[in-house]
């Protein structure tokens, strides 16, 4: 596995990658409409593109394709970690994870996790400050803001 920057061309194969993702991992713990709400097909991909050009977005290639991205802000607000449906379990995460945590080495670092994600940042030492409720097109979704030392 390689983990590289993030560049613009990535943008499509990622949109993918998230919405795939979503569906099909969060599946065991979101609604059907919880899902599409969190990640549709007419997803902004300028908002994310500009986005992940503004933070430190890191890309894991495996087997010739992304198999996960994460990005984190200069605040240290882990943004977004994603991995491929067909590449969960096999460190595409944790390997990410170290790389963005590492670019951030004197602070704390934040995160939004799913219901899905939060045993994952549990077992790196995140911890839940509160749960929350957000609302994203009209519907409620579950979350956590987590937080490592």
């Amino acid at each position: 596995m390689i983990i590289r920057e993030y560049n613009s061309k990535d943008i499509e194969e990622i949109a993918a990658l998230f919405y795939d993702t979503v569906h099909e991992i969060c599946s065991r713990d979101y609604t059907k409409g919880q899902l599409n709400a969190w990640a549709s097909m007419d997803m902004d991909r300028d908002a994310w593109d500009h986005s992940f050009l503004k933070h430190y977005t890191l890309v894991a290639v495996k087997d010739g394709m992304i198999a996960g991205f994460g990005d984190m802000d200069n605040t240290g607000y882990l943004d977004r970690l994603y991995v491929h449906k067909d590449y969960q379990g096999q460190g595409v995460a944790t390997a990410l994870c170290d790389r963005l945590e590492a670019g951030f080495p004197d602070g704390t670092v934040t995160t939004h996790a799913s219901i899905t994600a939060r045993p994952f940042f549990e077992s790196r030492g995140y911890r839940v400050l509160k749960e929350q409720q957000v609302e994203r097109k009209g519907v409620i979704l579950t979350n956590y803001v987590m937080k490592k030392d």
